[in-house]
């Protein structure tokens, strides 16, 4: 028999809830726990800016007794007004290989939207495109880079067995330095200073002296550059403020870049080192007592970078400035040892980035994938 129940984000409920996934993967060599705290952090209406203008329930799923899954129903105020839309949306699924566990998880959620007065089920998003997203259907061959999901491989048929069907994938593009080449780093000097000339310079953020504003710059940016892409959620301040505050302590500012014209910046490129490296060790995401000394000492040997964002305002685009962000964050990864850079995420639909990444001989090595279903009047 399969009961599930509803639960309140706090306390020892919502523990079992982040803990789940650590049991169900014990014996993946790919998997990687979520920093407990950060998990708290994100499930908690009372610390986390989402719940400004959004709302989760979770639940917990049993069987004969047994925990077997996890779902939350979510409902993005934002995201509806925005794209005008009344979607509702599940994430933070995780369940054992039993259809039936899986249907009861995805049905319970699926109510619960509709309850709401959503049209359409959407997910996994955890809680938004913001978040990690989107269910991987390809690339299982390794683990993820940080703020990227993983799962095993019959959740996608857990989800088409319950009547979801692809909304849209999403692309993760390798770049191996030993592929790349020199011409970019050749190209710079010439790139940058045809910049110049017209009054735009590159330049490393300055997270140290400038971080409130330097944040707002960014979100700026972010907000305008990728509001044309589908499901996109433009961030709060209050969001921005969450976010940066956590990326400030693994940041690098070799590769968090500016493009600045006249006082005010007009691009943006996020590249974060693979903590994931080290989290992989952190045993069931508890930095305490053991886990912030591997964090700390671990930082040392990660050999991989993650680009979260490219973008530049659309008068700027084409001038040159995106090939100078790429040319800089492999010169600096070069001097700093790393091996690889992860592109992601790219709609399957954005062409100009994807020909762009694939010019750079990268090479798609992971897909994850949105899915949907229209819910009945």
């Amino acid at each position: 028999m399969i009961k599930i129940v509803p639960i309140a984000a706090k306390g020892k409920a919502l523990r079992t809830f982040i803990d789940f996934p650590h049991d169900l993967y014990r014996d993946d060599p790919y998997y990687v726990p979520e920093l407990f705290m950060a998990q708290r952090d994100l499930l908690s209406p009372d610390k986390h800016p989402f719940y400004k203008h959004g709302e989760a329930q979770l639940f917990l799923a049993y069987k004969n007794d047994k925990l077997v899954g996890r779902v939350a129903g979510i409902m993005n105020g934002n995201h509806n007004r925005f794209n005008q839309t009344n979607d509702g949306f599940f994430g933070f699924f995780d369940s054992i290989d039993d259809q039936e566990v899986a249907n009861a998880l995805l049905k319970t959620a699926e109510d619960w939207v509709r309850g709401k007065g959503a049209a359409m089920f959407i997910g996994p998003v955890n809680p938004s495109t913001n978040e990690p997203c989107a269910l991987l259907v390809e690339g299982y061959d390794s683990s993820p880079m940080l703020m990227m999901p993983y799962n095993k491989p019959y959740y996608k048929t857990l989800l088409e067995g319950y009547g979801l069907t692809k909304q849209i994938d999403l692309v993760a593009y390798a770049l191996h330095d030993t592929d790349l080449g020199d011409k970019p780093v050749r190209l710079q000097e010439a790139l940058s200073a045809r910049l110049e000339a017209k009054g735009i310079t590159i330049r490393p953020f300055d997270l140290k002296h400038n971080f409130k504003r330097e944040l707002e710059q960014f979100g700026k940016v972010y907000n305008a550059a990728w509001d044309k892409n589908m499901g996109f959620v433009p961030m709060t301040p209050e969001e921005f403020n969450f976010m940066g505050k956590d990326m400030k302590m693994i940041a690098d500012t070799d590769f968090c870049l500016a493009a600045e014209h006249n006082g005010e910046v007009v691009g943006i490129a996020l590249c974060l080192p693979d903590i994931n490296q080290v989290l992989k060790t952190v045993k069931r995401g508890r930095l305490f007592p053991t886990g912030v000394f591997k964090l700390l000492f671990g930082r040392k040997k990660i050999n991989a970078l993650r680009i979260l964002a490219l973008g530049v305002l659309e008068p700027y685009r084409k001038l040159g400035i995106e090939a100078c962000f790429y040319a800089t964050i492999m010169k600096n990864g070069r001097k700093k040892g790393y091996k690889m850079a992860e592109a992601s995420w790219m709609l399957e639909t954005n062409d100009l980035m994807n020909r762009a990444i694939e010019h750079m001989h990268g090479k798609r090595y992971k897909t994850y994938r949105l899915f949907e279903k229209k819910l009945d009047a």
